[in-house]
């Protein structure tokens, strides 16, 4: 890629900053209304974007195309060699795979996985059947698409409850630690019309939890250092989850908490566990490219995996807690690096060199 410049378009999706200087929600916003105060909780700010291209424009010659309802006819128009990816969408529980169908459909290649793997990973009821088909550990679960479904409810308090579609933490809050069936019954009948969606319920882990950086494809794939969660770092009364409250409210550039540990202090036998439960996943997943896995450990200390990101996110300032890019500089990676790494893996994949 340094002998010749490629010609790149960046596609991305843009959030509203209700706060520009630290491009986070106020804490006094979110307890007004959290039902729009995380709307676009996947988008990237300006300054992720920003920094993105940056990085690709070390090697490349990029043009930016949001993913709105006029990309199609930009990446037909202007025919980049290649997409880097990082459009999350908007509608629908494929919206992750929006972007990347257009571009299948225009022949144009793009970093990250395909369509089939980001409507997977977007929808966590299917992956976690995935992920037991193949006999890939993960919380017991049930999906309750209205209350009828409880019914039938059979997993053990406490559980853990989350939109069945959504990332960045969007609709996981301290509240969705529940205990009782009349306390998620009336969860339920908050939540289902609030976020128009079904929601997973799992058994909650008690164990330590871990996300894990992946870089390239096949045999090449790598693990990067892994991130361990320091839960013990958030407020007193907050539980010890990663919610929207840990990621986006408690932790802020001002106030940075202590909640990561790269790479994670575990010994040898533990993170060979973990290494190959994100690498199988990875695989039967087909991911491509890059992602980040989140682990967590149950009563027995088996490493369970609890989401798959495809898209995962790169907050470029080191004082954010962003776990691929912390991966990545724990790997020795400069944050422009690792986004070219990604690229080139994809060139690669495609057999562009």
């Amino acid at each position: 890629m340094k002998n010749k410049k490629l010609k790149v378009a960046l596609s991305y999706n843009v959030k509203p900053e209700v706060d520009p200087i630290s491009a986070r929600t106020p804490v006094s916003l979110l307890q007004k209304d959290t039902s729009v105060n995380d709307i676009f909780a996947e988008w990237d700010t300006y300054e992720t974007i920003n920094a993105v291209k940056s990085a690709l424009e070390l090697y490349n010659n990029v043009i930016m195309i949001e993913a709105n309802a006029d990309a199609f006819e930009k990446f037909r128009s202007l025919k980049p060699e290649i997409v880097f990816n990082i459009a999350e969408g908007f509608n629908g529980i494929g919206r992750e795979a929006q972007i990347p169908a257009m571009l299948e459909m225009l022949g144009i290649p793009y970093t990250g996985s395909d369509t089939l793997t980001l409507a997977t990973c977007l929808n966590k009821a299917r992956t976690k059947e995935i992920l037991s088909y193949y006999k890939i550990p993960n919380a017991p679960f049930c999906l309750l698409e209205s209350l009828d479904d409880l019914k039938d409810f059979n997993l053990s308090f406490p559980v853990l409850i989350k939109p069945v579609g959504e990332g960045s933490s969007k609709g996981i809050f301290n509240k969705n630690f529940v205990h009782s069936i009349t306390e998620l019954k009336n969860l339920l009948e908050e939540y289902i019309p609030q976020y128009n969606q079904p929601f997973v319920a799992e058994e909650f882990l008690n164990g330590r939890e871990f996300t894990v950086a992946m870089l390239g494809n096949g045999a090449e794939t790598r693990v990067l250092p892994i991130v361990e969660i320091n839960f013990d770092e958030l407020p007193k009364e907050a539980v010890k989850i990663y919610s929207y409250e840990a990621k986006w409210i408690y932790d802020t550039r001002e106030k940075p908490l202590d909640i990561f540990s790269c790479p994670a202090k575990i010994d040898n036998k533990l993170e060979e566990e973990i290494r190959k439960t994100v690498l199988s996943t990875y695989k039967v997943l087909n991911c491509k490219d890059w992602s980040r896995i989140d682990v967590r450990l149950d009563k027995n200390n088996v490493p369970n995996i609890i989401e798959v990101n495809p898209l995962p996110g790169i907050l470029p300032n080191p004082e954010d807690n962003s776990c691929y890019p912390k991966a990545a500089r724990a790997a020795g990676f400069s944050y422009n690096e690792i986004l070219n790494q990604v690229l080139l893996a994809a060139v690669k994949r495609y057999r562009m060199i």
